[in-house]
Protein backbone atom coordinates (compact mmCIF):
# COMPACT_ATOMS: atom_id res chain seq x y z
CA UNK A 1 0.00 0.00 0.00
CA UNK A 2 1.37 3.39 -1.02
CA UNK A 3 0.73 6.57 0.89
CA UNK A 4 1.03 9.66 -1.25
CA UNK A 5 2.32 12.70 0.61
CA UNK A 6 0.97 16.15 -0.01
CA UNK A 7 3.13 18.98 -1.26
CA UNK A 8 2.85 20.64 2.15
CA UNK A 9 4.16 17.49 3.82
CA UNK A 10 7.07 17.38 1.39
CA UNK A 11 7.89 21.04 2.08
CA UNK A 12 7.67 20.41 5.81
CA UNK A 13 9.89 17.32 5.64
CA UNK A 14 12.56 19.12 3.60
CA UNK A 15 12.45 22.13 5.95
CA UNK A 16 12.68 19.88 9.02
CA UNK A 17 15.78 18.18 7.61
CA UNK A 18 17.44 21.54 6.92
CA UNK A 19 16.68 22.88 10.40
CA UNK A 20 18.17 19.71 11.91
CA UNK A 21 21.29 20.23 9.76
CA UNK A 22 21.61 23.79 11.04
CA UNK A 23 21.03 22.68 14.62
CA UNK A 24 23.64 19.93 14.43
CA UNK A 25 26.30 21.52 12.22
CA UNK A 26 26.42 25.29 12.73
CA UNK A 27 27.88 27.19 15.66
CA UNK A 28 25.44 28.79 18.10
CA UNK A 29 25.90 32.31 16.70
CA UNK A 30 25.22 31.12 13.14
CA UNK A 31 22.13 29.23 14.37
CA UNK A 32 20.80 32.44 15.94
CA UNK A 33 21.47 34.40 12.75
CA UNK A 34 19.86 31.70 10.62
CA UNK A 35 16.79 31.65 12.84
CA UNK A 36 16.43 35.42 12.62
CA UNK A 37 16.98 35.37 8.87
CA UNK A 38 14.40 32.71 8.03
CA UNK A 39 11.83 34.20 10.43
CA UNK A 40 11.74 37.40 8.39
CA UNK A 41 12.42 35.82 4.96
CA UNK A 42 8.79 35.43 3.78
CA UNK A 43 8.09 39.10 4.57
CA UNK A 44 11.36 40.14 2.93
CA UNK A 45 10.36 38.37 -0.28
CA UNK A 46 6.91 39.96 -0.25
CA UNK A 47 8.34 43.41 0.43
CA UNK A 48 11.54 43.41 -1.64
CA UNK A 49 11.03 40.57 -4.10
CA UNK A 50 12.71 37.19 -4.44
CA UNK A 51 15.59 38.55 -6.52
CA UNK A 52 16.59 41.26 -4.05
CA UNK A 53 16.26 38.94 -1.07
CA UNK A 54 18.45 36.20 -2.47
CA UNK A 55 20.95 38.74 -3.85
CA UNK A 56 21.29 40.10 -0.29
CA UNK A 57 21.80 36.57 1.06
CA UNK A 58 24.42 35.96 -1.62
CA UNK A 59 26.25 39.20 -0.78
CA UNK A 60 26.34 38.29 2.92
CA UNK A 61 27.06 34.59 2.45
CA UNK A 62 29.84 34.76 -0.12
CA UNK A 63 33.13 36.57 -0.46
CA UNK A 64 34.88 36.72 -3.84
CA UNK A 65 32.62 33.94 -5.14
CA UNK A 66 33.40 31.53 -2.29
CA UNK A 67 31.20 30.74 0.74
CA UNK A 68 32.24 32.74 3.79
CA UNK A 69 33.34 30.78 6.86
CA UNK A 70 33.51 27.58 4.84
CA UNK A 71 29.74 27.73 4.34
CA UNK A 72 29.02 27.83 8.07
CA UNK A 73 27.17 31.15 7.96
CA UNK A 74 23.46 31.83 8.07
CA UNK A 75 23.07 33.62 4.73
CA UNK A 76 24.91 30.95 2.77
CA UNK A 77 22.86 28.21 4.44
CA UNK A 78 19.53 29.98 3.83
CA UNK A 79 20.32 30.47 0.14
CA UNK A 80 21.55 26.89 -0.15
CA UNK A 81 18.43 25.50 1.53
CA UNK A 82 16.05 27.55 -0.62
CA UNK A 83 17.94 26.57 -3.76
CA UNK A 84 17.81 22.92 -2.72
CA UNK A 85 14.06 23.06 -2.31
CA UNK A 86 13.44 24.89 -5.60
CA UNK A 87 15.66 22.33 -7.38
CA UNK A 88 13.66 19.41 -6.01
CA UNK A 89 11.18 17.67 -8.30
CA UNK A 90 8.44 18.47 -5.79
CA UNK A 91 8.97 22.21 -6.25
CA UNK A 92 10.23 23.74 -9.52
CA UNK A 93 12.82 21.13 -10.51
CA UNK A 94 15.32 23.85 -11.42
CA UNK A 95 18.35 22.52 -13.25
CA UNK A 96 20.83 25.02 -11.80
CA UNK A 97 22.72 25.37 -8.55
CA UNK A 98 22.85 29.15 -8.92
CA UNK A 99 19.47 30.52 -7.92
CA UNK A 100 20.71 34.12 -8.12
CA UNK A 101 21.79 33.69 -11.74
CA UNK A 102 18.58 31.88 -12.64
CA UNK A 103 16.42 34.66 -11.20
CA UNK A 104 18.48 37.45 -12.74
CA UNK A 105 19.15 35.99 -16.19
CA UNK A 106 17.00 33.02 -17.07
CA UNK A 107 13.58 33.13 -15.41
CA UNK A 108 10.69 34.68 -17.25
CA UNK A 109 7.96 36.60 -15.41
CA UNK A 110 5.75 33.57 -14.81
CA UNK A 111 8.65 31.41 -13.60
CA UNK A 112 9.81 34.20 -11.29
CA UNK A 113 6.34 34.58 -9.77
CA UNK A 114 6.00 30.83 -9.31
CA UNK A 115 9.46 30.67 -7.71
CA UNK A 116 8.59 33.52 -5.33
CA UNK A 117 5.33 31.85 -4.33
CA UNK A 118 7.03 28.48 -3.80
CA UNK A 119 9.89 30.11 -1.89
CA UNK A 120 7.47 31.77 0.52
CA UNK A 121 5.55 28.52 1.04
CA UNK A 122 8.79 26.69 1.84
CA UNK A 123 10.21 29.46 4.03
CA UNK A 124 7.07 29.47 6.18
CA UNK A 125 7.98 25.90 7.17
CA UNK A 126 11.61 26.85 7.83
CA UNK A 127 10.38 29.73 9.97
CA UNK A 128 8.08 27.49 12.02
CA UNK A 129 10.74 24.90 12.69
CA UNK A 130 13.41 27.51 13.41
CA UNK A 131 11.15 29.04 16.05
CA UNK A 132 10.76 25.65 17.69
CA UNK A 133 14.27 24.21 17.31
CA UNK A 134 16.88 26.96 17.13
CA UNK A 135 18.10 29.48 19.70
Amino acid sequence: MSIQRTLEQKRADFAWQKIQDVKNNLPQKAQEEYSSLVKKAPADIQTNGLGQTIAFWYAKGYEKGKPKDGGKNAHYQALNHLTGWLKSPDALALSTDDLVEWVSRTANVNEYRRAATEAIAFLVWLKRFAEAELP
